[in-house]
């Protein structure tokens, strides 16, 4: 029996245009010569429904009814398609056809038809106009004769697709063609690269719809801003989808998932944070606000599965530091590029390997790790503890064993976090800093000048990792992939730190490969080797464009100019000696 994802892969196989998968029958696809079966299992109503809500997401497989139903979406492998669905009583009807323009073929001769069925007769051709009198008026088009009679050709969708008869129906006419969402069959020149869906008009009053939108197109974030259309953000890019979305609409959207002990903090400042777990759509971290045209929404999807430091791309070394049993790592890095994710890979590495208590405090709780061997206490600013700082203190009475803060965003909780590091714990945490280098000054700065002396010897002693990480576009446009700099704790950097001379740190990269460190422009480089990314995009992220572009295409900058060519160089010797004896004489 083939998988589902298996039966997706026969859409790639030369001449397969469309796979037919109906409840009751085996799995079919399409050819040039009509349709053949794939597999000898017969197919469910119930699995070939969770398929369809793999596929297009449980609310929009669920709103499937006797009126066809399309959507245009991108698949992995295989490009753009159109899924198309209907049900007739038990059965259910769904097709995936390849959205690719394709060259019309030449029609065939007429000696070579056979008709399947016998068709009413064709009506006398008129006779060619005489000189002098009018043409004759033209055939009508096809859309506006009448359909074929039962046993005929099957009913076809908007799209193409044909609802084949099944032993429990009957082929009928298509519905009318208002009734049927028309997918974009080819992208305007001017759009952007990356995965594009349609929005059902529906789904601008249903969150939830919407938010399924965003994951099936692999978004990262979802903005839902009133009296503008949905904006997903895919790739890096804001895209637009679907009409604007009333004030009032938009409010009826939010409030209703903000938690009542924020709904004051809404009222009072404007905005607040939180997450949101829905059964259908996934978790997400959630920010509601006010602004000029009323309220907005922005949803981060948080995948459904937790992460590994391979599928995110990063070195496997970070796991290296997960074996200290106490010490500080700090994840750092702009805004929106993957310090949670990395967080969560660290601790599902300590959650699988070992049998440590790890206690994370979070603002908000964002991954759910689920039970492995180690113990984990998740605890959320606001709702299981009042501050960060807060919940630190008490965590050292708790038996911790590794302790993860969501994020270093003050002095008090700094100065805690140093001190567990200190008393035998293992602390992880984050920072929105652009360096390695910069992480440590910005530790040190936070603190008055009396304490930054006392800052630096804790610092130099329990700092055991900085990872300073950025996602950029891949070469094809369809993903981000991660560039990450490794400064892990050493006698050195110690040293370096210790005596304030934290200017030398770029220094002690440039040859400090032996130690295990990683330079940010070195990671690009091995990116664009490789072909995830291009030069001209990894130039962009560079700290040095110029020595990236030395180091990828081996060319030093400031390199000399090419030798003349033969004999060239000898009458500039010439020339130049010359003129000398000009100048002398002279």
């Amino acid at each position: 029996m083939k998988t589902f994802a298996e039966l997706l892969r026969c859409l790639a196989r030369p001449g397969v245009v469309e796979l037919a998968l109906i409840s009751g029958r085996t799995p079919m696809v399409k050819t040039g010569s009509g349709f053949e079966s794939v597999d000898d299992t017969v197919l469910t109503a119930e699995g070939l429904l969770a398929a369809l809500q793999g596929l297009v997401g449980e609310a929009r497989a669920s709103s499937v009814s006797d009126k066809p139903s399309q959507w245009a979406l991108r698949l992995e492998g295989l490009g753009p398609v159109i899924v198309g669905a209907l049900r007739r009583g038990d059965v259910l009807n769904v097709r995936i056809v390849r959205n690719e323009p394709q060259a019309a073929a030449p029609a065939p001769a007429p000696a070579a038809r056979a008709p399947a069925a016998p068709a009413p007769a064709a009506p006398p051709a008129a006779p060619a106009p005489k000189a002098g009198q009018p043409a004759a008026p033209p055939a009508p088009p096809a859309a506006s004769r009448p359909a074929p009679p039962p046993g005929g050709v099957p009913a076809k969708s908007k799209a193409g697709m044909q609802i084949l008869p099944t032993e429990r129906e009957t082929p009928e006419p298509p519905p009318p063609q208002e009734n049927i969402p028309l997918p974009d069959e080819e992208p305007a020149p001017e759009a952007p690269k990356g995965p594009r869906i349609v929005v059902r008009p529906e789904s601008a009053r249903d969150l939830t719809m919407l938010l399924e939108d965003a994951r099936t197109v692999g978004a990262s974030d979802l903005h839902v801003i009133a009296d503008r259309p949905p904006l997903f953000r895919i790739v890096g890019e804001l895209l637009s989808h679907g009409e604007p979305i009333p004030a009032g609409t938009v409010e009826t959207m939010m409030l209703p998932h903000v938690p009542a002990r924020l709904r004051p903090v809404l009222e009072r400042e404007g905005s607040c944070d939180f997450s949101l777990d829905l059964h259908q759509a996934g978790r997400f971290r959630v920010n509601v606000s006010r602004q000029r045209t009323g309220y907005k929404g922005c949803f981060r999807l948080i995948p459904r599965e937790t992460p590994t430091l391979e599928s995110l791309g990063l070195p496997a070394d970070i796991a290296k530091a997960t074996h200290h049993h106490q010490g500080l790592i700090v994840v750092t890095g702009p805004s929106g590029h993957g310090k949670t994710s990395t967080l969560a890979a660290i601790v599902d590495i300590i959650n699988r390997e070992t049998t440590h208590h790890v206690l994370t405090v979070e603002d908000p709780v964002e991954y759910l790790h689920s039970r492995k061997k180690a113990l984990l206490s998740q605890r959320e600013v606001g709702t299981h503890t009042k501050t960060f700082a807060s919940a630190l203190k008490g965590s050292l009475r708790e038996d911790p064993d590794v302790i993860l803060v969501g994020e270093l965003r003050d002095t008090e909780t700094v100065r805690m976090a140093l001190a567990a590091s200190e008393t035998g714990h293992l602390l992880i945490s984050t920072m929105n800093t652009p360096s390695a280098a910069k992480t440590i000054d910005r530790l040190i700065d936070l603190f008055p000048p009396g304490d930054q002396a006392q800052v630096r010897v804790t610092l130099a002693s329990s700092l055991r990792l900085i990872v300073s990480q950025r996602l950029l576009p891949s070469a094809d446009g369809q993903r981000l992939v991660a560039a990450a700099e490794l400064l892990p704790g050493s006698v050195a950097l110690g040293n370096l730190i210790r005596d304030n001379k934290t200017y030398q740190i770029p220094s002690l990269q440039q040859r400090g490969k032996s130690l295990g460190i990683v330079r940010f422009d070195d990671s690009l480089a091995d990116l664009v080797r490789s072909g995830k990314t291009t030069l001209e995009i990894a130039k962009g992220y560079a700290e040095s464009p110029d020595e990236l572009e030395a180091v990828v295409t081996g060319k030093r900058p400031g390199a000399p100019p090419e030798p003349p060519a033969p004999g060239e160089g000898g009458k500039q010797l010439l020339s130049k000696m010359g003129n000398l004896l000009n100048r002398k004489s002279a």
